[in-house]
């Protein structure tokens, strides 16, 4: 039998385009309208923000854990969370948690060395962008990358919150997102790393610069190696 997913939420988009990947795509490795079971639970964006906004990581670890252990409770096997932010507090969490995780910046990087990448771009929230979630995962898997400048940090990062997570995707979005992620090309990188959850909703391979890496697809489809166990 499969294993069954758990799937710690944090915004809507993202948690759907994970779920939305595992079911249809659990189809190409299981049979016809199959994939393993899942379970899903979020707390409230605004609760995981106001923690955010106060830098109180502690404090995104307990709703994530609280999530874990409904999911625990509901027969969830192994966790993993869509939103690529959130996995700051992840150091506080994995040791405590009562299922195991697979983290979504390690699958990044493990696609990454798999494409034979060198330098990437990261695209994602101002923390994430500024924040070690990437830094630590790439560094150690001896891959090297930039993030935008200042300015570029402060408007991806309006976007993703006032736009992606609430479903709009927008042709001037799409259009600053090109632009910027030519200018990563132009300083070296070789692919870009689409750390916010929604951001594959707005940006496509055909439209990147740069061959894209898709956390939130390269997360589900980990997920669902593991559940049945071809990982």
């Amino acid at each position: 039998m499969p294993l069954h997913i758990g799937i710690v939420a944090c915004s809507a988009e993202g948690a759907a385009l994970c779920y939305r990947t595992i079911s249809l795509e659990g189809g190409q490795i299981m049979g016809r309208h199959d994939h393993p079971e899942v379970s899903l639970h979020t707390h409230p964006l605004a609760q995981y923000m106001n923690c955010i906004y106060d830098n109180d990581w502690p404090g995104v670890a307990e709703l994530m854990l609280s999530s874990a252990e409904k999911l625990a409770r509901a027969g969830a096997d192994f966790l993993i969370c869509p939103d690529n932010t959130i996995h700051q507090a992840f150091d506080l969490v994995a040791h405590r948690s009562p299922r195991p995780w697979l983290h979504i910046a390690q699958e990044v990087a493990n696609e990454a060395r798999r494409c034979h990448h060198q330098r990437l771009g990261v695209l994602g929230t101002r923390y994430l962008m500024e924040g070690p979630v990437y830094a630590e995962k790439l560094k150690a898997a001896g891959l090297d990358y930039r993030i935008p400048g200042r300015e570029e940090r402060e408007k991806i990062n309006q976007i993703i919150f006032d736009e992606l997570v609430n479903a709009q995707f927008t042709p001037r979005s799409l259009a600053y997102f090109t632009e910027v992620i030519r200018a990563l090309a132009d300083d070296g990188c070789d692919a870009v790393v689409l750390g916010c959850t929604e951001i594959p909703l707005l940006v496509t391979p055909d439209s990147s610069p740069l061959p894209t890496l898709d956390s939130t697809r390269l997360l589900a489809r980990a997920a669902l190696r593991k559940a049945v166990g071809s990982a």
